[in-house]
């Protein structure tokens, strides 16, 4: 067993006594002498290669360094957009008429998209979609595609529940409309953007929409904020806007002409609420209408808002102006009669004609009886010159100095062009167009004591250029004003066109208005446009209302049957909110109203 063991051993030290007899100093290799050159080769291939890499450095660090740091930005630098709120829309009372909410919305990385055929029939499902749609979406963009935008708190929670890969949230802000349809057409609405398309929304979109913010950060490769670079700007949120609209005056009128359009199964309706006192607009409602926060299957005819973007020629409601011109040059008084038997009258071989004759009509008759043949004869007494400068001085043909898009101007031919049978048919409404705001306007001239008035949608105490803006222009002298006033109070009383447009506990007084509507070159046999426009209370107006129903096509068509009762309702309810004490008994209006109208003449 000794021997086995010490064998390794003595092999070892016989080996290692073998290695010490070799002579390495011998080995040719090291005896081999090495050219001085190649030592020196190396030498400056190291040191160029420490100068290449010192160049380098130079170049990144001082030369290059604004180059080398964009570089870097676009890899992981960011800009966080902060949005602003938009500023808030409200009635002449804070009420609330268009506000922004947080809303959160869904976005994908269609190259990180990883859902499983249940998870992305449940995703169709939640977000209102077929699960073709969804794949098509998905198909659409292989970088960044908007899921759903501005859903729902509880959608987006249960869309994040499904923990799919590549889905993500960011929060937004989704406008909010609380009147709904009633005041739709004045506020208008903004796309998913924020940026005011219609109405209010878009004519003053710079003062609602405010200054979005900006942080600038950097990203790692997962996307998440590590660091912030430089100071971040915070966002400026848009101012409120304080309108001169009353919710519940808009309310009320917008249901009652939505109620009379349905009656008279007509095309469509419009009101309009001026207060005579300030100017401002208190209601401008239309039907058909819609609702803003939900506008899917959305059409241009609903859109329509018809007082400010229609214009129609005008019928009767014109009379009292040509009345008013007549008196105020001194050619007439209330008490001047007018003979207008047979009941028509031939101007250069066109026939103006009256519902029915009437024979002789004092001046204050042919406004209660709407009298086209007394009108006339007033008209022709005067020079085309001087009704076309009423007719401007009105506004008419006139773009509304309102800031509201899509107002229309009308059309007022210059009356040198006038012949004898348009200067006739002028006098009553044809031969000219405007829309219901102008009209509306122009009566505030009989309202407000021969002044017409500058008309605003912004409340007075919120706008300093509004508060301190100028007087109305003088059109005519007070007494005419008022004369005419008590002219209309026959036309919408007993033996007048319109007695249903009397309002239970207050005087009113206005004009009813009847016409063919235009279809090419002629007139539709069989298509109607009827108006009613009027003031309350008549000795001391507070409100004008008109209002105008298009098509109405259920047997009745005259303004006096169709629109004067809205105006009767409106003014009713109007002047009780905004706390207008009563001027008249109420038992014996309540038997005026049923007093029989007198037909008028179109």
């Amino acid at each position: 067993m000794s021997w086995f063991k010490s064998r390794p051993a003595r092999e070892t030290r016989a080996a290692m006594a073998r290695h010490r007899g070799v002579a390495y100093s011998s080995s040719p290799l090291l005896a081999s002498k090495t050219p001085p050159w190649r030592s020196k080769f190396l030498v400056a291939l190291v040191g160029l290669g420490f100068s290449v890499l010192l160049g380098r450095a130079v170049y990144v660090q001082i030369v290059g360094t604004e180059f080398f740091q964009k570089q870097g930005e676009i890899r992981f630098a960011r800009k966080l957009e902060l949005p602003a709120s938009r500023g808030r829309i409200l009635d002449r009372n804070g009420q609330i008429l268009a506000a922004s909410v947080p809303a959160p919305s869904l976005w994908v990385l269609p190259k990180d998209f990883a859902a499983t055929p249940a998870q992305r029939r449940t995703l169709a499902k939640l977000l209102g979609m077929t699960p073709g749609e969804l794949e098509r979406r998905l198909d659409d963009n292989p970088n960044f595609i908007w899921l759903r935008r501005q859903v729902d708190e509880q959608v987006a929670k249960d869309v994040l529940a499904l923990n799919i890969p590549g889905l993500h949230q960011v929060r937004e802000y989704k406008r909010k409309y609380p009147e709904g349809e009633s005041s739709a057409h004045v506020v208008g609405f903004t796309n998913a953007e924020e940026h005011g398309q219609e109405g209010v929304e878009l004519s003053f979109d710079a003062q609602l929409a405010g200054r979005d913010g900006l942080r600038r950060v950097i990203k790692d490769r997962l996307g998440r904020v590590v660091e912030d670079i430089g100071d971040s700007v915070p966002p400026v949120d848009g101012q409120d806007l304080r309108l001169s609209i009353d919710s519940k005056v808009q309310f009320f009128a917008y249901q009652r002409v939505r109620d009379a359009v349905a009656e008279h199964k007509a095309r469509a309706g419009s009101v309009v609420v001026l207060d005579v006192q300030t100017g401002e607009v208190l209601a401008l409602a239309n039907y058909p209408s819609y609702a803003p926060g939900d506008r899917r299957n959305l059409n241009r005819e609903q859109m329509r808002n018809r007082a400010l973007t229609d214009s129609f020629e005008p019928g009767s409601t014109m009379k009292p102006f040509i009345v008013g011109l007549a008196m105020e040059t001194g050619r007439v008084t209330p008490s001047s009669v007018i003979q207008t038997a047979p009941g028509y009258l031939m101007i250069t071989g066109s026939r103006i004609s009256d519902a029915h004759p009437h024979g002789a009509l004092t001046v204050a008759e042919v406004i209660q009886k709407s009298s086209n043949v007394g009108t006339t004869k007033l008209a022709m007494q005067m020079q085309p010159r001087e009704m076309w400068e009423l007719y401007t001085e009105l506004g008419f043909g006139q773009k509304p100095q309102i800031p509201f898009p899509g107002a229309v101007t009308g059309r007022l031919r210059p009356y040198k062009t006038w012949r004898p049978i348009e200067q006739a048919t002028m006098s009553y409404g044809y031969g000219l167009s405007v829309s219901l705001f102008q009209l509306a306007r122009a009566y505030t001239v009989l309202a407000n004591d021969g002044e017409l008035l500058p008309l605003s949608l912004v409340h007075a105490e919120a706008n300093e250029a509004v508060t301190q803006r100028a007087a109305g222009l003088r059109i005519m002298s007070a007494q005419t004003a008022r004369e005419v006033r008590r002219m209309l109070q026959m036309a919408a009383g007993p033996g007048g066109t319109a007695p249903r447009a009397q309002a239970i506990g207050y005087s009113v007084g206005g004009k009813t208005g009847t016409a063919h509507k235009q279809e090419g070159k002629g007139y539709a046999e069989k298509k109607y446009r009827a108006w009613f426009v009027g003031m309350a209370p008549i000795d001391k107006p507070r409100i004008v209302v008109a209002v105008m129903v298009d098509e109405p096509n259920n047997g009745k068509y005259y303004g006096g049957d169709v629109a004067a009762p809205v105006f009767s309702e409106v003014v009713q309810q109007t002047l009780r909110m905004m706390g207008v004490p009563p001027d008249l008994e109420v038992k014996p209006q309540i038997l005026v109203r049923d007093v029989p109208a007198v037909e008028e003449s179109f």
